[in-house]
């Protein structure tokens, strides 16, 4: 509806439209400023250019009323084009991509070391990263989505050691003393139990076990990441190991050097990011000849240009910001185009229960596991609250909001909004298939026409989420909507009335929308409460 409309405009302009859906409903479906713009062109009257616009468009079939007011034209759907977009949206059952594309895209996410359960900050990215692949296949891209495992470098070893501590103490009971930095909480105790019945307690004798800790710790920590990212719906494609990687090391380092990207100093050896946009040079090989972090990201952005994918997306934290030039430095002395290469931060979450702070968990240390979120409120109001607001902005909830059932959470708004429409649908005597074998015009009023024309704007909003990234759109979209549907419903007879059928037709449109929308934010839209 939206794309014909304004292909419709450019056509008519013969230039570029926006075009802008007035606040207030009584200013029309739609809205243009266009007469401004050729008003700079053509050094004429803007009214004038609106008027002579609006007279050319009052004829075609799609609008009702076109008006020209101090510049602006406003322009009223008709019927019968609001009916047509109608039921074009509703038979597209197989939800076919809204545009032509097979852009290939790589997206990776989430990627939390395998040294400890996942926490609600890794949960934001990971529900983020999942939603927009899912919407950005509805749109038509080929979206891979992966995993990249931290399982080199010196977080591991910190976990085996963490790992035979805990065995030398809680089951060899034997005195010890922790060093400065070790992996705490109850799940190392449980990683110390599982690794005694698989050895035996003779694994905790010696050091020379901590290789073989680090790497049982890291499959077992990797299965439950794993099974904490099925809870909530999260699936990835491919795990892409850092240790595997390391095997093209060397090769890595000679490409970087034939495109003049490092050179060695101090005993080490850099890469020459500051010369492209990096606030200084950074090292990749330290003096005891042991790669730094950013060797393993750059064997791994080496790996994933290799497969020639049209653009790659990254979800990162929000403390990884000044890491993005450094990565696409890289890349550019990789001989690959680091502008294919787009970064998206994820900002912390806070969690409040009853406005207090979430209580730690004792299982993982000092931190709030997304498993223990997920048991309290859902994997539902998990993904929504997680998305309801933009990645990169700081989110804060409570957790007890999202338990009360009313209009203060939004899940329950929308999902009672669905609900009370198949409720319409099981009471009338019409089916779902009599209602849209309709070939007049909708008798409707001015209230849900209006409520139709939300509900049309759906598809349109879908694209501009994944355009701009901005998955919150849909979550605000579907709260509109879901209000726009209540006051309605609240303000209307719609069974029993000479126009069940059709008030019954913008109801199926609008069980649509919620429908799609809330499938690609990873819910199923209920339809009984």
């Amino acid at each position: 509806m939206y794309h014909h409309i304004k292909t419709l405009l450019e056509k008519i302009c013969e230039c570029e439209v926006v075009l802008e859906k007035p606040k207030n409903k009584e200013l029309g479906h739609f809205a243009t400023p266009v007469a401004f713009s050729l008003a700079k062109i053509k050094r004429a009257n803007p009214k004038q250019i609106a008027q002579e616009i609006a007279s050319k468009l009052d004829t075609c079939k799609e609008f009702e009323k076109v008006e020209a007011v101090n510049g602006y034209i406003n322009f009223f759907l008709s019927s019968s084009f609001l009916k047509l977009s109608a039921r074009l949206f509703y038979t597209d059952t197989q939800n076919a991509p809204l545009q032509d594309s097979q852009e290939k895209i790589l997206l990776e996410f989430v990627s939390a070391n395998p040294t400890g359960p996942l926490h609600i900050g890794h949960a934001r990215g990971a529900v983020y990263g999942d939603a927009l692949a899912r919407v950005g296949r509805h749109l038509g891209y080929a979206i891979t989505t992966e995993y990249y495992i931290n399982d080199a470098g010196a977080q591991i070893q910190m976990l085996g050691l963490s790992i035979l501590l805990a065995g030398q103490e809680h089951l060899l009971k034997r005195n010890v003393t922790y060093p400065e930095s070790y992996y705490r909480g109850e799940y190392i105790i449980d990683l110390a139990k599982l690794a005694s019945d698989h050895f035996g307690t003779e694994i905790f004798e010696s050091e020379d076990s901590i290789p073989t800790l680090a790497a049982f710790g890291k499959d077992r920590m990797l299965e439950e990441i794993k099974n904490n990212l099925t809870q909530v719906g999260i699936n990835f494609d491919h795990f892409v190991s850092e240790k595997a990687l390391y095997q093209r090391w060397e090769q890595t380092l000679d490409t970087l050097k034939a495109h003049q990207g490092i050179y060695e100093s101090e005993g080490k050896v850099w890469i020459a990011s500051s010369t492209l946009g990096d606030e200084k040079d950074r090292v990749i090989v330290r003096d005891n000849n042991e790669p730094t972090y950013l060797a393993g990201d750059i064997i791994y952005h080496q790996d994933k240009f290799q497969r020639s994918f049209d653009r790659y997306i990254n979800i990162w934290g929000a403390d990884h910001h000044g890491y993005i030039a450094r990565v696409k430095a890289a890349i550019h002395f990789l001989g690959y185009d680091e502008n294919k290469l787009e970064v998206l931060l994820s900002q912390m979450v806070s969690l409040l229960k009853g406005g207090q702070p979430y209580k730690m968990s004792k299982r993982a240390g000092n931190f709030i596991l997304m498993k223990d979120v997920v048991e309290d409120i859902g994997a539902d109001a998990l993904r929504f609250v997680f998305l309801s607001k933009k990645a990169d902005t700081h989110l804060e909830f409570d957790v007890d909001e999202l338990k009360k059932q009313d209009s203060s959470n939004p899940i329950y708004y929308i999902n009672y909004a669905n609900a009370r429409i198949h409720t319409l649908l099981e009471k009338s005597q019409l089916k779902p298939q009599d209602i849209m074998q309709n070939d007049k015009d909708l008798d409707i009023d001015f209230d849900a026409k209006n409520l139709l024309f939300e509900a049309l704007m759906c598809p349109h909003t879908i694209e501009a989420s994944f355009k701009d990234r901005e998955i919150q759109k849909i979550c605000e979209y579907l709260k509109n909507l879901a209000a726009n549907f209540h006051s309605f419903y609240n303000a209307h007879k719609i069974l029993g009335t000479h126009n069940e059928k059709d008030l019954l037709y913008v109801m199926l449109i609008v069980s649509k929308s919620i429908t799609l929308g809330m499938s690609l934010l990873g819910i199923v839209a209920k339809t009984r409460m």
